[in-house]
């Protein structure tokens, strides 16, 4: 049977509720985060692109991308990003239905995920709030989430993420986090990562990725110190037996080749990328890491007559001048000039995209081994019959081991280097 006639029983199985709701007449396979780990699992040494939709540019050339290689893909959004408090113009409550009128206008046949990344629980504030909003997220399109507390001591992280899960429809994709992404400090260990685990696993919460904190940083990278594909690699073996893969974050700073080997020598199936994404749709001159190059007086490349045009990049600099912002805070220029961007001309729009499309393809085809994984996503979901695909692991764990005491009482034989205090976000 050909792929268009899987895609159109698909569109009738494999949307799950709120985006039948939502749109109800749409022809967008939009997805549970599920489907998309699962295809990668099924080509095997693949990794779906998770791509920080910042701006509308990016969404696009990302969308157009995919199609192009034939992959499902994951546009995503981090509470930095898009929460209550976004530096962009894209945000939790209106990324899905961008991204469903993009996958309509463009005619887009590959399943694409709209994942809440970075959901961040710090305190016993954030809890409070998280059962308040994370329900929001999802009656507005979400279909996978990234739970976040990392920030907090081990036995807390675990709490928060039982706390929580109730909030998290069973059939979403599900990702945790532990060891805070802190570069070269703080590494993730064996023994964090199989505490959290194994504690979900107790409670029958059976999570398709787990974040570390694996050497990289969010944002731009000096140099590439990067990932430690050993230690990914190490983690996940210990964690074979509840079957969950691994995401990778901090993609920026990290040559082509280090992700080559995490796809190759880990079980990784999700890998974000955001900064490199923003600084090329800009048309900013970037290597092969991602990073956005710096001229002798330290200032960033524009290549002229790529991305947006010279006169608003020029704006662009004197607004971020004038506001003290130093290179890392470029991101904060996304929500006050998204509008100024969307009113250029056509031909500059479109080269925009283009160039998010050129770079992301690269990624696909070249990096992350993801082309041609649409048909095994659609395969999971028609075999399934369902938008709802399951857990792929199950109980090992004796709940009787982990009630709340049991769990503190535990967290305090792990120790390990936190690394240091500060502000972290993400």
């Amino acid at each position: 049977m050909s792929y268009a006639a899987d895609f159109d029983k698909a569109l009738q199985v494999g949307r799950p509720p709120n985006i039948r709701k939502l749109f109800p007449n749409s022809r967008a396979l939009l997805v549970s985060g599920k489907v998309v780990d699962r295809a990668m699992s099924a080509k095997g040494k693949a990794i779906a692109m998770a791509a920080n939709g910042r701006s509308y540019f990016v969404i696009r050339g990302v969308l157009q991308a995919a199609q192009r290689a034939n992959c499902p893909v994951i546009i995503e959004i981090a509470k930095s990003e898009g929460g209550q408090k976004a530096y962009c113009a894209v945000n939790y409550w209106n990324m899905a239905r961008i991204v469903d009128a993009l996958c309509n206008e463009l005619a887009i046949t590959v399943p694409v995920a709209i994942h809440a990344d970075h959901y961040g629980i710090k305190n016993d504030q954030d809890l409070e709030a998280a059962r308040i909003e994370i329900p929001t997220m999802f009656e507005a399109g979400i279909t996978s989430i990234a739970i976040d507390a990392s920030h907090l001591p081990d036995d807390k992280n675990l709490l928060a993420n039982l706390a929580i899960n109730k909030c998290i429809p069973k059939w979403a994709g599900l990702e945790t986090e532990v060891g805070e992404i802190k570069g070269n400090q703080g590494l993730s260990t064996v023994a964090e990562a199989k505490f959290l685990i194994q504690g979900l696993n107790a409670h029958e919460i059976f999570p398709d990725w787990i974040a570390l904190n694996n050497g990289t940083t969010h944002g731009l990278e000096a140099s590439d110190a990067g990932i430690q594909v050993g230690l990914t690699a190490e983690i996940h073996h210990a964690l074979a037996p509840y079957r969950i893969n691994g995401a990778q974050h901090g993609t920026s700073g990290n040559s082509s080749e280090r992700l080559r080997e995490i796809a190759n020598q880990t079980k990784t199936t999700k890998a974000n990328v955001a900064t490199a994404l923003q600084m090329i749709s800009w048309g900013l001159e970037v290597n092969d890491y991602g990073n956005a190059q710096l001229d002798a007086d330290g200032n960033f490349i524009k290549v002229k007559g790529e991305g947006m045009a010279e006169e608003l990049w020029l704006e662009m600099v004197a607004y971020a001048n004038d506001k003290g912002w130093k290179k890392g805070d470029y991101k904060s220029l996304n929500l006050p000039f998204e509008n100024r961007l969307l009113a250029q001309p056509r031909e500059i729009r479109e080269r925009m995209a283009r160039r998010v499309e050129d770079f992301a393809y690269k990624m696909f085809a070249d990096v992350f081994n993801a082309t041609d994984t649409a048909p095994l996503a659609v395969a999971a979901l028609l075999a399934a019959g369902s938008y709802d695909l399951g857990a792929k692991g199950s109980l090992i764990e004796d709940p009787a081991h982990w009630s709340e005491a049991q769990i503190i009482e535990r967290a305090k034989s792990i120790g390990g280097d936190k690394g240091p205090a500060g502000n972290f976000d993400d």
